[in-house]
């Protein structure tokens, strides 16, 4: 689908990257799926989540090829919260019991089906895949001491695949089944995993910090996988910002091009890392 420069001005909005730029960024990835994960803790804004749904909407209208991953933890800490339950965690994953995992399953497919609901109403349509529908996810048992914590072991790129081709976005909560047993799993591990699987071009986890900073809290826009490597070994790069590196690092070393950590919080940054010259937050690759 080819958009002249006057259908482009009425789809992106005037506070959106330039029309020249978006029309050849259009160009370069017509063919390719784009993944993106927006993690839970950027969704506590209603503004953030409004524009995430609007942004997605202008995507599809555009006729690019989108894979959506949310996350949802502190909606799980609330109702765990509720339930009176204290969340343990060992290496930055919840222990996911019995009771908790239902929890866990009842509010990302909650979640799943407010994103869908809400990109409907802006006329984009949607398909919802978790446990108790389209399923794509199979999944190994992490660690036993984890409970009901899974890793990806096989993905359904068809399911994935057949919703795309009807034009319509897939909307993937991190979750997965093993034997009929919903497992809960580590949100970028779930986008990187189904980046993998469908050799996707981007895969952008959508945060709420700037992106990768230098020494100095300097933002870089790009960066190859050797330097990022150096810049954890050197202690540059800490914390939480680690595990999200190696799942960028694992998806670029197994067919995908490029991986963007982006900061979420700026209106229409998916936008503008996408479609426009200087980009958004920090590009990894190999």
């Amino acid at each position: 689908m080819s958009l002249t420069k006057e259908e482009l001005k009425k789809i992106i909005p005037k506070n959106g990257p330039p029309i020249n730029e978006v029309s050849k960024y259009i160009e370069k990835y017509k063919d390719d799926l784009i993944c993106l994960k927006y993690g839970g803790n950027i969704f506590l804004s209603p503004e953030i989540f409004n524009n995430f749904i609007e942004d997605l909407s202008i995507l599809n209208k555009l006729g690019l090829s989108i894979i959506v991953i949310h996350g949802g933890g502190p909606r799980i800490k609330k109702e765990l919260e509720k339930s009176n339950i204290q969340s343990k965690f060992i290496r930055g994953l919840r222990v996911t019991d019995e009771k908790i995992i239902d929890i866990v399953e009842n509010v990302l497919i909650d979640f799943n089906d407010d994103i869908v609901t809400s990109l409907e109403k802006m006329g984009t349509k949607a398909i919802g895949i978790h446990t108790k529908k389209n399923n794509a996810i199979e999944v190994l048992r992490d660690a036993p001491e984890l409970g009901f914590v899974g890793t990806p072991n096989k993905i359904n790129n068809e399911i994935i695949l057949n919703i795309i081709k009807d034009n319509k976005i897939p909307i993937i909560s991190p979750l997965g089944l093993q034997e009929h047993q919903a497992f809960n799993i580590n949100g970028d591990v779930a986008a990187s995993k189904i980046a993998q699987s469908l050799k996707c071009r981007r895969l952008l986890l959508m945060t709420n910090v700037e992106g990768v900073l230098d020494k100095n809290k300097k933002l870089i826009e790009e960066i190859s996988s050797s330097e990022i490597l150096e810049m954890i070994k050197n202690e540059t790069i800490t914390g939480g910002m680690i595990p999200k590196i190696n799942m960028g690092l694992e998806s670029i070393n197994n067919g995908v091009t490029a991986v963007g950590i982006i900061d979420a919080r700026p209106k229409h940054s998916i936008l503008f890392e996408l479609f426009s010259d200087k980009g958004s937050g920090t590009l990894i690759r190999k």
